[in-house]
C-alpha cells in the first residue's frame, strides 16, 4: 500500500483564504470561510470528503461486484456530507450515499447487499465511522 497526502495553505485570519492541493497535483483549489459556510466560490473540506468517499465507495463496490461475477458498465455515486452546528461548533452529522449502477449478471437484492457492504467497509467509510449517521440509497438502472 502507499501513503497519499493532501496539503492546505492558509493566508490571513478568518477572513483570509487558502489553497488545497494533492500530492498527485490533481487538485489545486481555493477555499475560504465563505466557500465553506456561505456558499461562495471555491471548495471546502466537507466537499472534498464527499468526493473522496464517493470515489472510494464506488471503486470498492465495482471490485466487489466484479468478484461476484457481475458485469459493471457504470456506477454513479454521490456522497452528501451534512454539517450542522452542535453545541456551538460545526460538526459533520450525516453522510448520505446515493449510488446507481448499470450492472448486469446480478439480482437487485445482491446489488443491495454489495452496496451496503461498500458503505460499511470501503476504507473511507471506515475512516468516517465517527459520523453519527451514514445512510444509503442504491439502485440499478
Amino acid at each position: 500500500m502507499a501513503d497519499h497526502a493532501g496539503k492546505a495553505i492558509w493566508n490571513g485570519d478568518q477572513k483570509g483564504s487558502g489553497t488545497l492541493t494533492t500530492q498527485s497535483g490533481a487538485l489545486n483549489a481555493p477555499y475560504s470561510v465563505g466557500s465553506r459556510f456561505e456558499g461562495k466560490q471555491g471548495t471546502n473540506p466537507e466537499e472534498l470528503v464527499g468526493a473522496a468517499h464517493a470515489g472510494c465507495y464506488t471503486m470498492y463496490l465495482a471490485i466487489q461486484l466484479s468478484k461476484a461475477g457481475a458485469q459493471v458498465q457504470q456506477l454513479n455515486t454521490e456522497s452528501k456530507v451534512t454539517m450542522d452546528t452542535v453545541d456551538g461548533k460545526p460538526k459533520v452529522t450525516k453522510i448520505h450515499v446515493t449510488t446507481e449502477g448499470q450492472v448486469t449478471g446480478i439480482s437487485p437484492e445482491d446489488f443491495q447487499k454489495h452496496a451496503e457492504d461498500a458503505k460499511l467497509n470501503c476504507p473511507i467509510s471506515q475512516l468516517l465511522q465517527a459520523v453519527p449517521e451514514m445512510t444509503l440509497s442504491a439502485s440499478l438502472k
